[in-house]
């Protein structure tokens, strides 16, 4: 039994820092500026399980609200030395919670939770829609169509964020505005103003590279933007993190090499958003979707 009062607080942005460092050690490989894009989406999407008197942060999870139209639950984790004593349950239920109270109601909640923790979220309410498998592999220089494939900035948000809408299926404008300007990542899209039909993006990780989001209209235009992006990382591990309901992305991800090293069962609470899987060929984060 524990013998220790715990409280669910805000997290503060320096424990969001220590909850990356967790991830880190996890095996999830967070990107080295993630944090940052992560707070500015929703700083009131992070809580902590902390310890008195102290106020040690053991446990932690996000909460993040789109608009309040969707929500999305990731970062739980608790500290080693304390699992299995109840206290991930009721904290993570107290998350559920509160986020469902944050949200429009009738809104849907996702998540992408490790396999073996499915049984504990289903009962909890989620039900199965399918797996995203984290693909490894070694960044090459593969040549692209340079008239169609060019770099693209801040300028590019209008046209990005209508793609982003149309696959991730809410609008999200602060996290794909921070996500495409941080530091050391490269963003790339396919065409431009309509005629643009896809874009993706890739950032330095703790290990490597990792490409996300990947969205493509088309499988072509899937690999036009995975060959330049696969450049930026020549030589270096790079992962994309694979939607196993579109057959196509898993065909880039062989093509190119890569791997299954990790994986993530999607789960949604509520009606799931009619997105269409055949055009998401990387997701863009396990944490916050």
């Amino acid at each position: 039994m524990l013998l220790v009062k715990t409280s669910v607080r805000p997290m503060s942005r320096e424990q969001l820092d220590i909850a990356m460092d967790w991830a880190r050690t996890e095996g999830w490989n967070p990107g080295l500026h993630f944090a940052d894009t992560y707070w500015q989406t929703d700083p009131h999407g992070f809580l902590a399980l902390t310890a008195e008197p102290q106020e040690e942060m053991i446990a932690s999870g996000s909460i993040v609200s789109y608009g309040g139209k969707f929500g999305f639950m990731g970062f739980f984790i608790v500290k080693p030395e304390l699992r299995g004593k109840g206290l991930g349950r009721e904290f993570w239920l107290h998350r559920r919670d509160t986020l469902k109270a944050r949200l429009e109601p009738g809104a849907c909640i996702g998540m992408d939770g490790v396999f073996t923790m499915q049984p504990f979220y289903a009962r909890g309410g989620f039900e199965f829609s399918h797996r995203n498998l984290r693909m490894q592999g070694t960044g090459s220089a593969t040549s692209c169509d340079s008239n169609k494939v060019t770099a693209c900035g801040p300028e590019a948000l209008p046209e990005l964020l209508e793609i982003d809408r149309h696959c991730f299926g809410f609008d999200r404008k602060l996290f794909l505005q921070s996500w495409i300007n941080m530091p050391d990542g490269v963003t790339v899209q396919y065409g431009r103003g309509a005629d643009c039909l896809g874009f993706g993006t890739i950032n330095p990780c703790v290990n490597g590279w990792k490409i996300g989001p990947l969205f493509a209209q088309t499988p072509e235009v899937a690999d036009q933007l995975f060959r330049a992006l696969n450049t930026v990382a020549t030589g270096q591990p790079i992962f994309l993190d694979v939607p196993e309901n579109n057959p196509e992305a898993l065909k880039l991800a062989a093509r190119y090499g890569l791997k299954e090293c990790f994986g993530c069962a999607r789960m949604y609470l509520g009606t799931p958003p009619p997105v269409p899987h055949e055009e998401i060929y990387g997701v863009t984060t396990f944490e916050l979707g």
